[in-house]
């Protein structure tokens, strides 16, 4: 079973920026589309931005476009998110899933998650 480690989050102050990881043990596979999930307090969790399995296709949601970029080497079986100009409605705990079905327009999360890390965005 593939294990996920999220790392990066913290207090950020609004339009500052943040670079989230999530590391994978063993081998990344390199045929599962992964994404990246947030879950603010009393909400249910939802898609943040997903990449297909090489790379080259990302999804965003609408609040993360034009701010947010994700992408992920295969190699050090690492996916990253990159977020500028938080807003406060970005607070929440980031997860990323090991393996997102697209289907239909959405993006269904069936893999692993790993424990989240807190992203808070305050001044």
């Amino acid at each position: 079973q593939v294990r996920l480690v999220e790392s990066g989050g913290g207090l950020v102050q609004p339009g500052g920026s943040l670079k989230l990881s999530c590391v994978t043990s063993g081998k990344m596979s390199t045929t599962n589309v992964m994404g990246w999930y947030r879950q603010a307090p009393g909400q249910q969790r939802e898609l943040v931005a997903a990449i297909s399995a090489g790379g080259e296709t990302a999804k965003y949601s609408d609040s993360a476009k034009s701010r947010f970029t994700i992408s992920r080497d295969n190699t050090k079986n690492t996916v990253y998110l990159h977020m500028n100009s938080l807003q406060v409605d970005d607070t929440g705990v980031y997860f990323c899933n090991s393996d997102v079905e697209p289907y239909s327009g959405h993006y269904y999360p069936r893999g692993s998650w790993g424990q989240g890390t807190q992203v808070t965005v305050s001044s």
